[in-house]
């Protein structure tokens, strides 16, 4: 492989993208001096606290809860201060080459106000109810402290909606007919919010606590060992080649990566350092570029079987085992990611581009074999979740010791073979060892404090508003299911575009998929619980790369030398594919194979699911095998409802629902038409980029 991928590129945008990575990640201070060393440490107590409940050490939920968050708020308020730049001219609200003694003060206060739960855990559940003044003092200081916390390390948005939520507990009878609220009092709200398990004490933070942080934990040390750097490579090895090939390796290095990795800024750079300057290398403008890594990495978070924090969370809502959530997920994120593939062998197509020649890629087989011990734990991961079907905790620490062991061994058998000292090269493995565990702790920060301070909100809805909630949303739908989903996704696409995807989905699906199951039994229409859950899901994702605020969009823009607009608008024309994906399923639950359990039947509805999400992505990107006449469009339209809507299309004509995938054919002969009709305009090579 030629010098040029093997050094990575060296400039400012890259260099801005890795810190929007860093801060995202948990990196804000870097303190010089012996304080340097505090946040590690905390964060490795941290990971051994977890794979300690994770293995031999049986503690109370409530315990575990606690101290969880009690460690992310002791991080929180060490790694990062009030403001980011400085304001107004007081620099030491910002500093960040030192931790300023009031921090460690609050970070302690905080940490106390989160185990207190546990520390008189006895004493609160005798009072449950009736809360003591000390009881109230200390909650009180927990929920500001935690929504202070959230603003640091998550952005305002979180803060401000829960502090929206707070209130509007307590003035619910000042408000109109239409939206009052009998309101709560101090005590009942204090005790149900900080002092009970349906507030900040919630099945999110224990999803958190005894599962996300565990698979967290697992991608950092993948992440470390340099398994994200394989995964790109293989990619290009094997697509590198084909029309376009640097954007399919881009598709295929960041569905890897997602898997693991649950953060889209992280992939992107991971995979965009390499793939980006690939793609423009081979003739795609920056734009789109960047914008192909910002979908790819996106939809990272869809794909089984991790799928990020809130796919953990679907299952406790849900009440299902893990394993139904992947099951559920797995056509609508395959298809997705297929029909992503096609957009950039489109994209290809309309600019006449070609593949990188075989001397600029990697060996396939040197490339495989070099990291081949990273797919180990991987597949020991799998086969745990699928096959043995163990608890998803254990199958997270089962991977992580077996992954520990591969770091141990990796630097050392490498020295080993090049003839070099084994000594310095342990030393290394156990400097990275410590560094994935301190790091691990720092990234699940942000989740920790969104599943908390996501909550209150839940909390809030719980004392009395969930049914208020329900008939207002009701009205505003007009009892139409059609307009209530609509309504839902437009929702997480604002909120989630100042929300963590995690915090996104628990809002909207407090809120929301009880409606959607409520609303559709008024149309007889039966919306399965999972469908209303993943939908919530699915655009909370999509705000990650929504425009004005996507900071996807940002960080690859800066790798390709872009304009973040323009980026973030290309990348969602690029994810509208995965948008029409949740409107499927919720009205056609084969979708989500739910009460499927034959493997042609699911093969087969995952292969019109493909090509009817080709169809979609021809008509949004104007192109099929040439560019499109106006009057193809409703054609490519009408197989996408074909293929993924055989039920409608079988009552339309007639058939009974048990006949209803005969109705595939009808829309695989229109995708032929379209073929015929398109086939002469077929552009050459030379003349394509005029056409685009």
């Amino acid at each position: 492989m030629t010098n040029n991928h093997e050094i990575e590129p060296k400039d400012e945008g890259l260099e801005v993208a890795r810190k929007m990575a860093e801060e995202e990640e948990g990196v804000a201070r870097r303190p010089t001096g012996p304080t340097k060393w505090v946040i590690p440490t905390i964060g490795v107590i941290w990971s051994f606290f977890q794979l300690s409940i994770a293995s031999w050490w049986i503690l109370d939920t409530v315990f575990i809860r606690s101290i969880h968050l009690g460690f992310a708020l002791l991080i929180v308020y060490l790694n990062y201060p009030v403001f980011k730049e400085t304001r107004l001219g007081l620099k030491f609200l910002s500093v960040k080459n030192r931790i300023p003694p009031w921090d460690f003060v609050i970070a302690i206060i905080a940490c106390f106000s989160a185990v207190y739960i546990a520390v008189d855990y006895a004493g609160i559940n005798e009072r449950y109810g009736a809360p003591i003044t000390r009881d109230l003092i200390i909650g009180l200081i927990l929920l500001l402290l935690l929504l202070e916390a959230s603003r640091r390390v998550i952005g305002p948005a979180l803060s401000v909606i829960a502090t929206f939520f707070c209130v509007y507990a307590f003035f619910g009878p000042y408000m109109p007919d239409i939206i009052a609220f009998k309101g709560v009092s101090i005590s009942r709200f204090i005790g149900q919010i900080t002092m009970s398990t349906e507030g900040i004490y919630g099945i999110p933070l224990d999803v958190s606590a005894t599962i996300v942080f565990l698979f967290v934990l697992f991608g950092a040390m993948l992440e470390k060992a340099g398994a994200g750097h394989y995964f790109i490579q293989l990619a290009l090895s094997i697509l590198g080649g084909y029309k376009g090939g640097p954007a399919k390796a881009a598709v295929m290095g960041s569905g890897f990566t997602g898997l693991v990795s649950g953060s889209s800024i992280a992939n992107i750079v991971t995979t965009g350092t390499f793939t980006i300057p690939l793609m423009k290398k081979v003739g795609y403008p920056a734009t789109k570029a960047a914008a192909v890594e910002v979908a790819a990495s996106t939809d990272g978070q869809l794909a089984p079987p991790i799928m990020g924090a809130a796919a953990f969370i679907i299952a406790e809502y849900v009440n299902v085992p893990y394993i139904e959530v992947i099951k559920a997920a797995a056509v609508p994120a395959f298809a997705s990611y297929a029909a992503l593939f096609y957009i950039t062998h489109i994209e290809a197509s309309k600019l006449g581009l070609r593949g990188l020649s075989r001397d600029e890629l990697p060996s396939f087989f040197k490339t495989l074999i070099s990291g081949v011990h990273f797919l180990i734990p991987i597949g020991m991961l799998l086969y745990e979740l699928i096959i043995v079907r163990h608890s998803a905790e254990l199958a997270a620490f089962n991977a992580i010791w077996l992954m520990a062991i591969i770091m141990l061994l990796q630097d050392p058998v490498k020295a080993y073979l090049k003839k070099e000292p084994i000594g310095p090269a342990f030393k290394h493995s156990i400097v990275l060892i410590f560094s994935a565990l301190a790091t691990g702790a720092r990234n699940m920060c942000s989740v920790a404090l969104a599943t908390a301070a996501a909550g209150i909100i839940v909390g809030v809805v719980a004392m009395g508003l969930g049914g208020l909630i329900t008939e207002v949303i009701d009205v505003l739908s007009g009892g139409n299911i059609f307009l209530l989903l609509t309504i839902t996704a437009v929702a997480s696409l604002i909120i989630g575009m100042g929300l963590p995807t995690t915090a996104t989905y628990i809002v909207m699906a407090s809120l929301t998929a009880p409606v959607i199951v409520e609303v559709g039994g008024y149309m007889d229409f039966i919306v399965p619980l999972m469908a209303a859950h993943l939908f919530c899901f699915y655009f909370g994702i999509l705000a990650d790369d929504t425009p004005p605020v996507g900071l996807a969009a940002y960080a690859a823009a800066a790798i390709a030398k872009s304009p973040p607009i323009p980026t973030g608008l290309q990348g969602f024309m690029y994810d509208i594919r995965t948008a029409i994906l949740p409107f499927m399923f919720i009205f056609n639950s084969d979708l989500i194979l739910h009460n499927i359990n034959s493997w042609p039947q699911g093969l087969l509805i995952f292969a019109m699911a493909c090509i009817g999400n080709f169809a979609f992505a021809s008509a949004t990107q104007g192109w099929f095998v040439a560019k499109n006449r106006f009057y193809e469009i409703p054609l490519f339209l009408f197989v996408t409802l074909n293929l993924m809507r055989p039920d409608l299309i079988a009552r339309w004509v007639g058939l009974p629902h048990g006949q209803r995938y005969w109705t595939y054919l009808i829309g695989l002969a229109v995708f032929g038409v379209i073929y015929i009709l398109q086939r002469p305009r077929t552009p050459k090579p030379a003349a394509a980029v005029a056409t685009a």
